[in-house]
C-alpha cells in the first residue's frame, strides 16, 4: 500500500487526467453536460467519468458492500484504460467517500482532489448525513412501486434546488430505462456507505472541499465537519442543492480553477 503523498499538484507542463466520482445509485452519465464544461476550463485535461459496479455501463455486475473495495475497483478501472497517474479526483456525495479512500490508499496516485456535498463518519451525525425530513419519502419510495418518472421527479427534488426541468427529468428516465440500478444493488451501496469511517487523519493529498448551504439532502454541518477534521480549505455555495455540479456547474468550476492557482503558486 503506497502511503507517501506527493508534496505538490501534476508536474509542471504535464496535462492532467480528471477523474468523476459520483454519488449513490448513480452512474457516470448523471454528471451531465459537466464533464465537457470542465475538460474547457482545465485546459487540456482529460476527464473521465468512472461507473460503480451496479451502476451505468456496469449495471448487470453486484455493487460493492465496502466503500474500499469501490476505490479498487476504480483503481483497477483507470489501469485497464491505460490512465497513468497521478490523477485529480473530483466527487460527488458517496462518491467523495471513494476518492478519500483512495487518495488515503494511494496518494502517490492523487495529485488533488475536490469533494462536494460528502459525508463520512466519524465526524457526522446520523441524522446529519442523511437529513430526517427526507425519510417518510425515502421510505415511500424503497418499499412501494412508484413509476420512473415518479422516482427520478423526487430524486430530482431532494437533490436540486432548481425548479424541475423536463430535459434534465427526459434525461435521467432514459438513464434508468438503459440502465436499471437494481434494488439489491442500491441497498448493498446504501449498506456500504453507512459502514464506512473515514481515517481520523487527513489523506497527504491537496484537497478542496465544496459544499452548498441549502442541501436538502446531506446537511451542510458535515462538509464544515470534514474540513474542520483535516484541516482542508471549505467553500460554500449559498442556494444550490446537493446535487451542485447540477444546479450552479459554473461556480463549481470557478473556485476549483481558483484553488489550484493557489496550489501552484505555494
Amino acid at each position: 500500500m503506497d502511503r507517501t503523498g506527493p508534496d505538490t499538484m501534476t508536474p509542471k507542463g504535464a496535462a492532467p487526467t480528471w477523474i468523476l466520482l459520483r454519488g449513490w445509485a448513480r452512474e457516470a452519465r448523471h454528471w451531465g453536460g459537466f464533464p465537457p464544461q470542465l475538460a474547457q476550463a482545465m485546459a487540456a485535461s482529460r476527464v473521465v467519468a468512472l461507473d460503480l459496479p451496479g451502476c451505468g455501463a456496469l449495471y448487470r455486475e453486484r455493487s460493492h458492500l465496502r466503500i474500499e473495495d469501490m476505490a479498487e475497483h476504480c483503481r483497477a478501472q483507470t489501469q485497464a484504460l491505460g490512465m497513468a497517474p497521478p490523477y485529480h479526483l473530483l466527487a460527488l456525495s458517496m462518491g467523495g467517500m471513494v476518492a478519500a479512500t483512495w487518495a488515503a490508499r494511494h496518494p502517490r496516485e492523487v495529485a488533488g482532489m475536490v469533494l462536494i456535498n460528502t459525508s463520512m463518519r466519524p465526524f457526522s451525525r446520523v441524522a446529519e448525513r442523511l437529513r430526517p425530513a427526507n425519510y417518510a419519502a425515502l421510505a415511500r419510495l424503497a418499499l412501494g412501486r412508484p413509476t420512473a418518472r415518479r422516482l427520478e421527479q423526487e430524486i430530482h427534488r431532494m437533490t436540486s434546488n432548481r425548479p424541475a426541468d423536463d430535459a434534465v427529468l427526459a434525461h435521467w428516465l432514459a438513464l434508468r430505462e438503459a440502465a436499471p440500478v437494481r434494488r439489491g444493488n442500491a441497498f448493498r451501496q446504501l449498506i456500504a456507505a453507512a459502514r464506512y469511517s473515514a481515517p481520523r487523519s487527513r489523506p497527504a493529498v491537496p484537497t478542496l472541499v465544496l459544499a452548498s448551504e441549502q442541501d436538502r439532502l446531506v446537511s451542510v454541518a458535515c462538509s464544515q465537519a470534514l474540513a474542520r477534521q483535516w484541516q482542508y480549505p471549505l467553500k460554500l455555495h449559498p442556494f444550490a442543492g446537493h446535487d451542485l455540479p447540477l444546479d450552479d456547474a459554473p461556480w463549481v468550476l470557478s473556485q476549483v480553477s481558483q484553488w489550484l492557482r493557489e496550489c501552484r503558486q505555494r
